[in-house]
């Protein structure tokens, strides 16, 4: 069998001529975790814990005990995450098969209309406007909304928490439903923190991204950076969980393929 193809990956990467970009942030105590309502179980933020660093407790060597939630930081939600997904095969981070973790890439830019509306809900409409634009969606792509939210990482209006909730841009549940029933998406990848936009606990139905997603066996990428650096066509992303024995999802390092056009 000819092994070109990862021959010629392998010297694109060499070269530059395929650059790898990191669509990760930086896991660490103070990288925020989503609150949800005070009723209902937290999510407890990253903790780290150095057992030794070179000195009496290890000499020659460094290493930390990490504890986490499966959904800290940046990080994957399988189906299982979902009681829309509890039920079907395959459903865990370690049952799901390896090649799923790897996807071709749409990137649909809201930075303009999230920065207007921290609010802003993505509509069917709108992604038929966008199609029409920019060409269809193709089947079996990773939906990768850019919405700049990273870089407000590091300030409250990350979370962006008010009164009522926090707020943030997301889908409602019709275009959800035409991602995946007509676009057969494999996930929703977002720099939120969360897939669903922060007051979707009052969409009609609720939290639509997760319970429609997750009910059809897809995935979510949460906390992501850098969507920014990615074109609208043509990247791959790598997004591999640890394998958690029966694990709802897991934070994770997510990069993406770009080929460089530049040159």
């Amino acid at each position: 069998m000819s092994n070109t193809v990862l021959s010629d990956l392998a010297v694109a990467l060499a070269s530059g001529d395929v650059r790898v970009v990191d669509l990760t942030n930086t896991l660490s105590p103070d990288f925020p975790v989503i609150v949800l309502p005070a009723e209902f179980g937290q999510c407890p933020p990253f903790k780290m814990e150095t057992l030794s660093r070179y000195d009496e407790n290890g000499p020659a060597w460094y290493w930390n005990n990490i504890s986490m939630n499966e959904h800290t930081g940046t990080h994957f939600d399988a189906p299982a995450h979902w009681v829309t997904g509890k039920d079907l095969p395959s459903n865990t981070v370690d049952a799901i098969p390896a090649q799923r973790f790897v996807a071709p890439a749409v990137v649909i830019d809201i930075s303009a209309e999230a920065a207007a509306d921290a609010d802003f809900v993505l509509t069917r409409a709108f992604l038929e406007a966008w199609e029409a634009e920019n060409g269809t969606i193709p089947k079996g792509h990773w939906i990768a909304l850019r919405t700049d939210w990273y870089k407000r990482v590091g300030t409250p209006e990350y979370l962006n928490l008010l009164e009522d909730g926090a707020h943030s841009p997301g889908p409602d549940a019709a275009a959800v439903e035409f991602l995946v029933h007509e676009r057969d998406c494999v996930g929703l990848a977002v720099e939120t923190v969360g897939t669903d936009a922060g007051q979707a606990f009052a969409f009609n139905p609720p939290l639509p991204a997760h319970s429609i997603l997750h009910g059809n066996g897809r995935f979510g990428l949460q906390c992501l950076t850098n969507l920014d650096k990615l074109p609208t066509f043509g990247a791959m992303i790598v997004a591999c969980p640890l394998k958690i024995e029966g694990g709802s999802g897991s934070p994770l390092r997510v990069v993406a393929l770009v080929q460089d056009t530049r040159g």
